[in-house]
């Protein structure tokens, strides 16, 4: 007579979400690859795990695609991720991309800025590292982190415009250069790229990076269960602080309703997960986003209405 397999610990967690009505019981991961080449044995872990969860408990996976880096990306890369994924046995609910979102990432940085939450710097990769200072010794500010909310406006304004070339500027986010957690030592949120872009052409010369737009992702997809790698976990805490400074957003400064917090769960995992590696566990939160929505600086844009609700408030 053969034994009952025990839950694994990714397991564990999901049933109890569902015993406690989180997420409205719904189960809904994600595989978010870049398409820079070609999957490895690890991306197949990823897979399984990812649509495996969803699959045992009757939810979905996405298939999100993370095209923050025109000059890595290719066409072919996605053709053959998604072969790979079919070819394990796999279907997705939604193919998707992360630029899918970068209107509303503009918008949600521009809105941080005018929180006093981030800033134009104009320093080198090489200062800006040096600036960071060490796991042993926190970082230094320097004069570009003191500009005023208007002229940082200005100046993000006008790297969207493409007025400055590649390297001249990024977006930082103003946290805590004092840290003992180096991501969130005033990490970069955008960096210019004058590159063409497999889906979004030459509309963009900015782009996010992977840091800032993967957790703004998650919640506008609404994913309920984000697993991750080991390799994540010092991430986690600017994946938590970027959502929650959007969700901050008063209303009537940006028309979104931002992730929610009671779908949240603030662990971390770590322990073995099925085949032996272990992993982390990265929960997103519920977001309703307007399908049609209005920035305060007269942006419009419209999103997938797979995927973004309509809420419209007087």
């Amino acid at each position: 007579m053969s034994e009952e397999r025990s839950l694994n610990f990714l397991e564990e967690i999901v049933e109890e979400d569902i015993r406690e009505g989180k997420h409205g019981g719904r189960v809904l991961t994600r595989f978010p690859p870049e398409p820079n080449g070609y999957l490895h044995i690890g991306h197949a872990k990823s897979i399984c795990l990812n649509f495996g969860l969803a699959l045992k408990y009757g939810g979905q996976t996405n298939l999100r695609f993370d095209d923050t880096n025109p000059v890595k990306e290719d066409v072919e890369y996605v053709d053959s991720i998604k072969e790979d994924v079919k070819w394990l046995g796999f279907e997705w609910a939604n193919e998707l991309y992360a630029s899918d979102y970068f209107d509303l990432m503009y918008a949600f940085a521009m809105n941080m800025i005018r929180k006093g939450l981030a800033y134009v710097d104009d320093s080198t990769s090489e200062e800006i590292a040096a600036q960071k200072g060490t796991p042993t010794e926190p970082g230094k500010g320097n004069a570009y982190r003191n500009r005023s909310v208007e002229e940082n406006l200005r100046l993000f304004e006008e790297m969207k415009d493409c007025k400055y070339p590649d390297g001249a500027k990024v977006l930082r986010a103003k946290i805590d250069l004092a840290s003992p957690n180096m991501h969130m030592r005033d990490p970069i949120m955008y960096r210019i790229k004058h590159t063409h872009h497999h889906r979004t052409g030459d509309k963009w010369c900015i782009y996010p990076m992977y840091d800032f737009a993967h957790g703004e992702s998650d919640a506008i997809e609404e994913i309920t269960h984000s697993v991750c790698t080991l390799e994540f976990v010092q991430h986690r805490p600017l994946y938590d602080w970027f959502i929650e400074k959007i969700r901050d957003i008063p209303i009537q400064t940006i028309r979104v309703c931002a992730p929610q917090p009671q779908l949240h769960r603030n662990e971390q995992t770590q322990a073995a997960a099925t085949g032996g590696r272990e992993t982390c566990r990265r929960l997103g939160r519920s977001a309703h986003a307007y399908h049609k929505w209005i920035a305060p600086q007269g942006l419009y844009t419209r999103f997938h209405p797979r995927l973004l609700r309509a809420h419209w408030r007087g």
